[in-house]
């Protein structure tokens, strides 16, 4: 674990323990950022109920310290969610989804009380967009909409030989202007065929913690 993703997480870690009970269940995202998180949220599994993953890959690092899981329709409320970040912006927009689980990423920050973004400085962006946005589309959809991405001025390009959690397949696109994010995610996302995108605007962090 590299020591600027173990700040951040014990950074998240610090906020949320006196604010949790026994009763508490959390949200938790995906990505190498969040393994750090799990580590050290494991050494205080006894401070709250368990957790709500957003991704197979989560699930089982979860599982290997016995942490109790539960899925987001079995449980009445998620205090925080915790997740990381591709890109950060200085507006707190995101894009998430280089591991391809922005869709249950998205369902279970917006499903939280509050959304913690931890991240490492070198995901801090003045404009987002670097990083490529990922769109999950319906394998019957994915040449339909990268036909209406290019027309937006992308350059979208099929994830090869991976499928999300949900069973869908990913684009991953480059040169699109994101200057203006929450319109962009909702334009994106009424395409047909469009899943999610990994634009993070309508529901930003409530906090973001760094190293």
């Amino acid at each position: 674990m590299s020591e600027a993703k173990i700040r951040a997480s014990q950074k998240a870690l610090d906020f949320i323990l006196p604010k949790i009970t026994q009763q508490t269940v959390l949200g938790i995202g995906t990505g190498s950022t969040v393994n750090c998180f799990i580590e050290l949220l494991a050494t205080h599994k006894n401070a709250f109920k368990g957790v709500v993953s957003s991704s197979k890959a989560s699930s089982d690092l979860i599982a290997n310290y016995d942490i109790e899981e539960f899925e987001l329709n079995d449980v009445n409320s998620v205090s925080f969610y915790i997740d990381g970040a591709d890109e950060v912006s200085m507006e707190k927009n995101l894009i998430k989804g280089g591991g391809g689980a922005h869709t249950r990423e998205k369902i279970v920050a917006a499903a939280s009380e509050s959304f913690i973004c931890i991240a490492d400085q070198s995901k801090f962006v003045d404009q987002l967009g670097q990083f490529p946005l990922p769109i999950e589309v319906a394998k019957v959809a994915r040449s339909y909409v990268s036909r209406r991405i290019v027309g937006m001025g992308g350059l979208p390009k099929f994830r090869q030989n991976f499928i999300t959690d949900l069973g869908n397949q990913i684009i991953d696109v480059r040169e699109l202007d994101i200057s203006n994010p929450k319109e962009l995610e909702i334009k994106i996302n009424a395409i047909p065929g469009v899943i999610d995108n990994g634009i993070f605007s309508i529901n930003k962090p409530n906090e973001i913690f760094s190293d």
